[in-house]
């Protein structure tokens, strides 16, 4: 009996999802990995900050590597820096952002195992922080976004 062959292929996707000054390109998605892992490519401009509030998930890791610049991650509060060959893994239920307080771009890939999340979480976000035009986004928006796909939305810290 024959087997049925997957489709395999470099970069399955040539979308890049611009959140505001951010870019994403995921570069494998859960149906080109069996649901084993997700990876996309995150550009984000000098002195830019997530306009997605700080979150958690339960249901899988994040790993950053950094490719250029440097990328401040939050980490339950704690503040890590992550440059060119650096790596960080993010835990189920950590609560986390990311800012770049420098003037260069930074770069890095994102691995998210397993792949619990992929384009259209980032489709979704895109409208609401593009309708935005600046301002922050609607939080609740946001939040009904990131819980449906899986995300935590962090309180907002006191002093916000």
């Amino acid at each position: 009996m024959l087997q049925k062959t997957t489709d395999v292929c470099v970069n399955p996707s040539d979308e890049t999802i611009r959140l505001g000054p951010l870019a994403v390109r995921f570069l494998i998605t859960a149906e080109n990995s069996n649901d084993s892992v997700a990876a996309f490519e995150l550009v984000v401009p000098g002195a830019a900050r997530l306009a997605a509030p700080a979150h958690s998930h339960d249901h899988y890791e994040e790993t950053i590597y950094g490719i250029d610049g440097v990328l401040t991650w939050t980490v339950d509060y704690k503040p890590i820096e992550v440059g060119p060959g650096q790596m960080l893994c993010i835990p189920r239920g950590a609560v986390h952002r990311f800012d770049n307080h420098g003037t260069q771009e930074a770069k890095a890939l994102c691995v998210i195992t397993p792949a619990a999340i992929g384009p259209q979480y980032f489709r979704e976000s895109a409208e609401v922080i593009n309708a935005a035009a600046g301002d922050p986004p609607d939080r609740a928006k946001m939040a009904e976004i990131m819980v449906r796909h899986g995300l935590t939305p962090a309180p907002q810290p006191p002093h916000a």
